[in-house]
């Protein structure tokens, strides 16, 4: 079954706000997996205006599912990488002072530099997904890097899902038999949420993990974290 990794950093965006530790940004995540998540998700930006990098080893020790950093592979990005090696990184292709990441990797330009740091975190045992838009020339060069899964961009499938969701989702299943022609497992996420959910989980044959925060967090401002979480899982599993 496709597993559900919460992806905490709007809970961390509000605590930063009071400069204080409310929310407590571990309890927290030690509370998501307790009602039922399989995974937690940070991404630290430059700025560290939601996860700071000093969140990550202690959410690290913590974690007992799977912890997944997601960012852009800087230097800094990846000397903290690689001293709390989580089970996970997803590199995704961020310039500073992005407010949100909204396009994947272009896998055949960038392919030498991917190559080298992915090496950099599978010597040292870290799982490496690519964010990639879901096209299956970008799949198909992914595969030639070296990195273990890719994490399909969802944010246009999202868009345009009320509009015709069988066009949205089309180059999705494209690219999803190119990631398993290329041993690829496939992560999805970006403004995945109640709605939509279903309908894609269904759709995309090996989906291992879909990584959901900004919905999520939202819904449980109405409905609670335990009670949300329960219903992503539900909508995962229909």
């Amino acid at each position: 079954m496709t597993r559900l990794s919460v992806n905490i950093n709007k809970v961390a965006l509000i605590r930063n706000a009071r400069g204080e530790n409310m929310p407590n940004l571990i309890q927290f995540a030690k509370d998501c997996e307790d009602y039922g998540a399989q995974g937690i998700t940070v991404h630290p930006r430059p700025d560290e205006r939601h996860i700071r990098y000093d969140d990550l080893q202690p959410l690290k020790d913590v974690v007992k599912t799977e912890f997944n950093i997601e960012g852009y592979p800087n230097e800094k990005f990846v000397e903290k990488v690689l001293e709390v090696k989580p089970h996970q990184v997803t590199l995704v292709p961020d310039p500073p002072g992005v407010l949100t990441s909204s396009e994947g990797w272009d896998t055949a330009k960038h392919k030498g530099f991917l190559i080298d740091i992915i090496e950099k975190f599978k010597v040292n045992g870290i799982r490496v997904s690519l964010f990639l838009e879901a096209d299956p020339e970008a799949v198909k060069s992914a595969g030639q890097t070296g990195t273990d899964r890719i994490e399909f961009y969802t944010g246009h499938y999202a868009k345009n899902f009320l509009k015709n969701k069988e066009n949205a989702i089309e180059s999705h299943i494209l690219a999803a038999k190119e990631a398993i022609n290329q041993g690829l497992g496939v992560n999805a996420g970006h403004d995945l949420n109640l709605d939509n959910l279903t309908y894609y989980v269904n759709a995309i044959p090996n989906l291992l993990e879909v990584s959901i925060g900004h919905a999520l967090i939202s819904d449980a401002l109405y409905y609670g974290i335990e009670n949300v979480i329960k219903m992503y899982l539900h909508k995962i599993s229909q």
